[in-house]
């Protein structure tokens, strides 16, 4: 009998994703695995001929092979299909991590060390900090390997013993239908090694609580949520396994007189009705201090004027924003009987002309409402 196509056993087109295959696979092999079907041989050859399908369709060279000459090119490229060995076959791997949460709870073979945990920081700087950078010293908690027991767990001068039952393999193998399958060793939890005198530092877990200090260069232009991460800073990983890392999280405090818009800084500066009338020089203050401005005569409120190049350095590192200066002309609010008089004179005689935006203003009223 011909044997049918891959493609065609695992349900899916000739273009699906590594994913697609994986999740096809999963879903026909639960129905006909033979722990399912007792007895039943038809279910049997399908689960043979889907392990078999999968087996090529999830390796890339396999499957470009397969595509390019088909079922010819597996019995020449080495693959054999005739049996199911499972000592150190594909198949064993594809078994591990197709079903290693079904029948053998996640373990893996032997102890393995594994990766810490990474951790967050937030950390609150000032506006000037963000806008050219800065170096913090942050103190934070964190596991790290125990002194006492350089992380092994075992108490000083003692050390963690092979497993008798799983004989340091961390896993034992057991009968499921036709199959052998493994799960975690019961007795050390799959490490492979027991600790039969725990330090008594870290209680035997070979990780203990500290806080560390670290110095933290803060780079120009961050801004509110911008993360720096600070690799192999984190959680220290157990059996020997690397370290997490550190994320720092960076928020901005408000500034009383600057607002930022990207690398642009905006700060808003009142002037008196008669300097804006009259012209003037004022002192207007900027991230690196005071700088003078000059203001023509009949600048209007809202009037901007740009200081090149004192804004924000970009993140980037080339290039820095502009400071922009917005003037706002302030009206007196209490007004003594001579500046009243002297305003009222003033506008006696000082007529419609001096107002051209109040002129044009009212010259578009009457075009429309006449």
């Amino acid at each position: 009998m011909a044997k049918r196509d891959y493609y065609e056993v695992l349900e899916v087109n000739r273009n699906a994703s590594d994913t697609e295959i994986k999740k096809a696979y999963r879903r026909l092999a639960i129905k006909y695995h033979p722990d399912k079907n007792p007895g039943d041989k038809q279910a049997e050859e399908k689960f043979k001929e889907l392990t078999e399908a999968y087996a090529v369709l999830s390796d890339a060279q396999r499957r470009a092979t397969y595509d390019q000459f088909g079922h010819a090119g597996m019995n020449s490229g080495g693959f054999s299909s005739g049996g199911f060995d499972f000592g150190g076959s594909p198949f064993e791997d594809i078994f591990g991590d197709i079903f290693g949460d079904i029948f053998s709870g996640g373990a893996r073979r032997g102890a393995r060390g594994h990766r810490g945990d990474d951790l967050r920081y937030n950390l609150t700087i000032s506006f000037e900090d963000a806008a050219f950078g800065a170096e913090k010293n942050l103190q934070l908690p964190r596991k790290q390997a125990c002194d006492s027991c350089s992380g092994s767990g075992a108490r000083k001068g003692t050390e963690a013993q092979t497993c008798n039952t799983c004989r340091g393999a961390g896993q034992v193998r057991f009968q499921q239908g036709f199959f052998t399958m493994t799960r975690p060793c019961p007795d050390c939890r799959g490490e492979g090694t027991i600790i039969a005198d725990p330090c008594p530092d870290c209680r035997g877990t070979g990780l203990v609580r500290k806080k560390r200090n670290l110095s933290l260069k803060i780079p120009a232009g961050v801004e509110t949520d911008s993360r720096l991460k600070l690799s192999g800073e984190g959680e220290a990983g157990s059996h020997g396994g690397p370290p997490g890392d550190l994320y720092v999280v960076i928020r901005v405090e408000d500034h009383p007189i600057f607002e930022r818009e990207g690398q642009d800084v905006i700060c808003e500066v009142p002037i008196s009705f008669v300097q804006a009338a009259l012209g003037c020089e004022i002192e207007v203050p900027t991230l690196e201090g005071k700088v003078s401005l000059k203001v023509p005569a009949g600048t209007q409120s809202g009037k901007i004027f740009k200081l090149t190049g004192k804004g924000i350095i970009s993140l980037q590192g080339y290039g820095r924003g502009d400071q922009l200066v917005i003037l706002r002309i302030e009206v007196p609010t209490r007004l003594d009987a001579r500046q009243r008089e002297l305003l009222e004179e003033f506008a006696a005689v000082s007529g419609e002309d001096i107002h051209p935006l109040g002129k044009g203003f009212f010259d578009k009223v009457k075009e429309l409402f006449g």
